[in-house]
C-alpha cells in the first residue's frame, strides 16, 4: 500500500516535516516570538493530520512484524551504497520505511503529544528560536525509530534524540538542570552503545542477495530463483534479520540458542531496558523529570519510555526469539520488580513531579509485564498501555506544570482546599489521577487489565505479586488527590485562578482521548491485533523448538 503527496511518501513526510519547520524558524527573526510559536505548532498540527490520515487509511487485517508484505505505506530506496572489494563486501544501507500495527499506533502517539507539547510551550519566554528548533528537530528523532525499518536508519534517529533532548533539559530546566542532563545523556549513551555493538554483530551474521535494481532478496527467496544476476552481501535490514535462514552457519549470532545470541540479547536488553526505564536502570528518569521544563516532562514521559519497549518488540522479540523465551521469566520479574518499587517510592513522595516520575516507572512495568507473557492478551495489553500511559501521564505532567507556574512550588504538603478554588483543573486532575489508577470505563484500566490476563497465563506468580500494586497506585492517587483538592485553602493560595483557554484545551483533549478508549477500545485494539497476533505465534514457535530442543 502506498499513499504519497506531491509524489512523496507520507512516512516522509511525517517524519521529516518538523524539520522542515525547524528551518523556518530558525530563519525568522528571534523578535517575531508569536511567529516562532505559531509556525511550530502549525507544523506539529500538521503532522498530527497525517497520522490521523494514516490510521485511518491502515489496513487493519495485514499481519506485520517480520515479512515485507505485512508492512504497510512502505518506502524503500538505496540511502548508502559502496562498492568495495575485500573482505569487508559491499555496503548497501537502506532507506527503508513502514509500518504495521505496532508501530502505527506509536506514531499517532508521537504526533499527539508533540502537538500538545507545542502548546504547552507556549509560555517558554527564553531563547525562544533555539528551544522550538531542538523540539522540532527532537520530534523528527522520535518519528523516525517507529517507522525505520533498516537497523543503521533505526539507529540514527535513536541517537539523534540525545541531542536536543540534552539541550532541552540543560538549557531551559530547573536549577540542577545540568545534572540531569548530563546523567540523562551518559545513561542513554551506554544503552545506546551496547545496541551499537549488537548491530554491527548481526550485520556480519547475516547474508542476503541483492539485484541489479538494488532489492533485497532473502537467501531462501535468491535460491528459488537461482540467484542469477545477484550479489550476496550483508544487511542492516531489519526485516532480512527477522528471517533466520539469512544467518551465515558459522557466524557470530548463526543457528539458535548459543551463547553470543543469549549475550547479544541480554545487550539490546540493557540497551532498551534504560530508556524504558526498569530497575535498577531507572536512576536518571526522576532527575530528568524534576529538572525539565513542563513540555519535556510530557515528551519524555510520554513518547520517549516507549521507545525502549518498541525497540524489544520491534528488534530483540523477532531477531533473537530463542534467547526471549529463554529469558522471558526474568524479564517478567524486572516488569514485577520495577511495578512494585515505583509504587512504593512514588507513595513516599512530596514533590509532585517526583510522584509522577515514579509512577511511570511502575506503569512501564506493566507494559513489560505484559510483553513477556509472549501470548496475544498480554502483547495487546502492552502495546494498549504504551499508547494509554503516554496519554495519561501527559495529563500528569501538564497538571503539575499548571499549579506550578502559578503557585511556583511543586510541594504536595503545602497545598489543600483548591476543588473550591480550581473546580476545572480539579475536574481535569480527577480524570488523570482515576486513569492511572485503572478505573474502570477509564484507558488505564483495559490496558493493564489485559497485560495482567496474558501474563497470569505464563507467570501466575509474579502476576498475583504485581497485582499489590493496584492497591499502593489508589493509594498514593488518592492521597495526592486528598493533599491537593481537599481540607482548608492556605491563605497564600486564595488569588489563585483556574486554568486558561490554552491550558483547558490541551488537558480536555487527551481527556477525551483516555475516556473514548476506556469505553471503547476496539478500534486501537483492532488496528494492533493482527500483527501481533503474528508476533505471538513466532514467539509461541520458538518456545515449541526450545522445548523439543531441551528433550
Amino acid at each position: 500500500m502506498e499513499l504519497k503527496i506531491l509524489g512523496i511518501g507520507i512516512l516522509t513526510w511525517i517524519t521529516f516535516l518538523p524539520v522542515i519547520g525547524m528551518v523556518i524558524v530558525l530563519m525568522l527573526p528571534k523578535e517575531g516570538r508569536q511567529a516562532i510559536r505559531w509556525t511550530s505548532l502549525a507544523f506539529t498540527f500538521l503532522q498530527l493530520v497525517l497520522a490521523a490520515v494514516l490510521l485511518v487509511q491502515f489496513n487493519r487485517t495485514i499481519p506485520g512484524i517480520n515479512s515485507q508484505e505485512g508492512m504497510q505505506f512502505l518506502e524503500k530506496g538505496t540511502w548508502i551504497d559502496i562498492k568495495s572489494v575485500g573482505w569487508f563486501g559491499r555496503v548497501h544501507i537502506e532507506y527503508l520505511l513502514g509500518v504495521d500495527g505496532l508501530s502505527v499506533t506509536m506514531v499517532l502517539l508521537t504526533a499527539l503529544i508533540s502537538f500538545i507539547a507545542a502548546i504547552s510551550s507556549w509560555t517558554i519566554d527564553r531563547s525562544l528560536k533555539g528551544y522550538f528548533a531542538l523540539l522540532l528537530l527532537l520530534d523528527t528523532g522520535m518519528m523516525g525509530v517507529f517507522v525505520s525499518l533498516d537497523f543503521f536508519l533505526f539507529y540514527i534517529f535513536w541517537e539523534l534524540m540525545l541531542l536536543p533532548m540534552y539541550f532541552l533539559i540543560g538549557v531551559w530546566g530547573g536549577p540542577r538542570r545540568e545534572y540531569a542532563a548530563v546523567k540523562f545523556f551518559l545513561y542513554t549513551l551506554l544503552g545506546s552503545v551496547l545496541i551499537l555493538l549488537v548491530m554491527i554483530a548481526l550485520y556480519f551474521s547475516t547474508n542476503v542477495y541483492i539485484d541489479a535494481q538494488g532489492t533485497l532478496h532473502s537467501v531462501a527467496g535468491a535460491m528459488k530463483s537461482g540467484a542469477q544476476g545477484m550479489e550476496k552481501i550483508h544487511t542492516f535490514n531489519m526485516l532480512q534479520m527477522m528471517d533466520p535462514g539469512n544467518f551465515i552457519q558459522g557466524s557470530l549470532l548463526g543457528g539458535m540458542h548459543t551463547s553470543w545470541r543469549y549475550i547479544a540479547y541480554v545487550g539490546l536488553f540493557i540497551g532498551f531496558a534504560i530508556k524504558v526505564p526498569l530497575v535498577p536502570f531507572h536512576t536518571w528518569l526522576p532527575d530528568a523529570h524534576v529538572e525539565a521544563p513542563t513540555p519535556i516532562s510530557v515528551i519524555l514521559a510520554g513518547v520517549l519510555l516507549k521507545m525502549g519497549t518498541y525497540g524489544m518488540l520491534r528488534i530483540s522479540f523477532p531477531i533473537f526469539s530463542d534467547a526471549a523465551v529463554h529469558y522471558a521469566w526474568w524479564l517478567a520479574l524486572f516488569g514485577v520488580v520495577s511495578m512494585v518499587y515505583g509504587a512504593l517510592v512514588a507513595m513516599a513522595q512530596t514533590d509532585f513531579k517526583k510522584l509522577i516520575a515514579y509512577s511511570s516507572v511502575s506503569h512501564m512495568g506493566v507494559v513489560v509485564l505484559g510483553m513477556s507473557a509472549m501470548n496475544t492478551q498480554g502483547m495487546t495489553g502492552a502495546v494498549l498501555q504504551m499508547f494509554n500511559h503516554g496519554t495519561i501521564t501527559a495529563m500528569l505532567f501538564l497538571i503539575v506544570g499548571v499549579i506550578y507556574d502559578r503557585a511556583h512550588t511543586r510541594g504536595l504538603n503545602e497545598f489543600g482546599g483548591l476543588m473550591n478554588q480550581m473546580p476545572r483543573y480539579a475536574g481535569v486532575m480527577t480524570v488523570a489521577f482515576f486513569a492511572a489508577l485503572g478505573l474502570p470505563g477509564l484507558s488505564g484500566f483495559i490496558s493493564e487489565a489485559f497485560s495482567l490476563l496474558g501474563a497470569f497465563k505464563t507467570f501466575p506468580t509474579l502476576t498475583i505479586i504485581s497485582v499489590v500494586t493496584i492497591v499502593l497506585t489508589a493509594g498514593y492517587m488518592l492521597w495526592t488527590l486528598q493533599r491537593v483538592f481537599l481540607g482548608a485553602l492556605p491563605e497564600k493560595w486564595k488569588n489563585l485562578t483556574d486554568m486558561n483557554g490554552r491550558e483547558t484545551f490541551m488537558l480536555v483533549t487527551l481527556s477525551v482521548v483516555v475516556i473514548f478508549l476506556g469505553i471503547y477500545p476496539g478500534p486501537m485494539i483492532d488496528v494492533m491485533n493482527s500483527s501481533l497476533n503474528y508476533l505471538a505465534e513466532l514467539m509461541q514457535q520458538a518456545g515449541t523448538m526450545t522445548a523439543i530442543g531441551m528433550n
